[in-house]
């Protein structure tokens, strides 16, 4: 198989493509062409798929004519309040079940229709979002929290660019939950022991593995900009190129995908927890985020003479306000917090500056069209999608509020001052408790993923750790 790391996978269309659309890899434009597209390809099968609130990919298989012959799609209402391990919260005075579990409705978006790779048969795959009976978007669906935030930007006739970085991990297979994960073993025949930031012999190692995230990738029409070594032993980042960001965020579900089918291929695991190995760096995804006038495409971030912008600093502002209210949102899981330690090297604060790694907010450098502030405090365990609308939350409420920032900071912060909540508990009890995220996101989200959140928590701790064996079994 040819290597395509020096060959970026583009969404730029070809002549004939934008004359003949049944020729695009990814998205077409309504129902005739997607009936004419599947054809085309001689697919049978569909996979209609929705993310839930953990990112999981939730949905049913169906024979293409049944899609196109059968009613609109339905599942469940509690698939937008199962937790990761399948449970359910219990009702409280904020989070009520829906009764009879009714259905909800699901419409295909076909501008995400593109297919399946990794199956045997030819299968296509297809992203919808969640209605109500009586059609109105359900406030859960991660989707339609994204749009709901960008709605915000629109109407102020903003236009949000972002784009993602996802950190990820190759392990060896882990068959029993109880064993520690560990680096798998490249061409060499020697697992990785060392660190190996932008590595390329360390890269080498997986030369077939990511031969095939390329070649798979590239089926789906999916662009990823740079893949490269961490510093983690076997961890990798995948870096795509900047855009819409719902169209990212479902660039990042189906990379989730694509890269664990990958990673299978090859006798291994691909991991997106935030801190699977306890000796070894974190996984981020970290978010670029600019802002454009719709009218003139102008970066907001950037005057007429290149300087930066009231606009720019008050997303920052809005960043550093804010970001502790979202944490729950940007570190999902009780394992998230483990990356937020003091001898990690992820930020675990909210301080900015140009161009420095110790903060959670960095300024790259850029030119002034190009004035973007990366977020660095998500994991990659995070729903990109709820990640992403989190993120521009804070900067739309820094912007519309007027938020001034503190000084940008020129040094090392690692061991400064620690402003995000250490825990799961403490950082849903902000998030909760915030007018101001309440009226972005609406109750009924917050009280959903809170209630979800505490009962993953308190499932987290009916299991006991081998720490609590190890130092407490015989010596209290």
């Amino acid at each position: 198989m040819p290597n395509r790391r020096s060959q970026p996978v583009t969404d730029e269309k070809t002549e004939s493509e934008t004359l003949d659309p049944l020729s695009n890899l990814r998205g077409v434009k309504d129902v005739d062409t997607a009936r004419d597209w599947l054809k085309v390809r001689n697919i049978e099968d569909i996979e209609c798929i929705v993310p839930d609130l953990a990112g999981v990919a939730r949905g049913k298989m169906m024979p293409t004519e049944k899609f196109f012959s059968g009613p609109v799609m339905t599942m469940p209402a509690s698939i937008f309040a199962q937790t990761i391990s399948g449970d359910y919260p219990e009702d409280d005075d904020r989070f009520q079940h829906n009764p009879i579990d009714g259905d909800l409705f699901f419409r295909a978006d076909y501008s995400t229709l593109t297919s399946v790779p990794w199956e045997s048969d030819p299968t296509a795959q297809l992203i919808h979002d969640a209605y109500t009976r009586e059609g109105a978007p359900v406030e859960t669906a991660p989707r339609n929290v994204l749009k709901r935030i960008l709605k915000l930007y629109d109407d102020k006739g903003w236009k949000p660019v972002i784009a993602p970085e996802i950190e990820f991990y190759l392990v060896r297979p882990n068959t029993d939950p109880d064993d520690p994960l560990e680096p798998p073993t490249g061409r060499s025949g020697r697992p990785e022991v060392g660190r190996q930031s932008y590595s390329i012999s360390a890269l080498n190692e997986f030369d077939d593995l990511i031969d095939d995230i390329y070649d798979l990738s590239e089926k789906q029409g999916l662009e990823i900009d740079t893949l490269i070594h961490e510093e983690g032993a076997a961890q990798m980042e995948i870096n795509l190129r900047h855009g819409e960001p719902l169209a990212l965020a479902d660039q990042v579900f189906l990379f989730k995908r694509t890269i664990r089918e990958a990673a299978l291929r090859h006798g291994m695991y691909a991991t997106f927890m935030s801190k699977p190995m306890s000796n070894q760096p974190g996984s981020a995804m970290h978010i670029h985020q600019s802002v454009l006038d719709k009218k003139s495409g102008q970066n907001i971030f950037a005057g007429d003479n290149g300087m930066e912008t009231e606009a720019f600093l008050s997303f920052i502002a809005g960043h550093q306000t804010y970001l502790p209210l979202v944490t729950p949102i940007m570190a999902p899981f009780v394992n998230s917090y483990r990356r937020f330690s003091k001898t990690s090297t992820s930020p675990v604060n909210v301080y900015w500056g140009y161009d420095n790694r110790t903060v959670g907010l960095r300024v790259p450098h850029s030119s002034p069209d190009a004035r973007r502030l990366e977020n660095r405090i998500p994991g990659s365990d995070a729903n990109p999608y709820l990640a992403i609308a989190a993120s521009l939350a804070c900067g739309y409420l820094g912007i519309v509020k007027g938020l001034k920032p503190d000084a940008p900071r020129m040094d090392d912060c690692t061991e400064l001052a620690k402003s995000l909540p250490r825990g799961l508990p403490e950082a849903l009890t902000k998030f909760e408790n915030s007018d101001d995220m309440v009226e972005l996101f609406g109750e009924k989200f917050v009280a959903t993923y809170r209630a979800i959140k505490y009962e993953e928590f308190e499932t987290f701790m009916s299991v006991i750790s081998p720490w609590e064996r190890e130092y407490l079994l015989l010596n209290v």
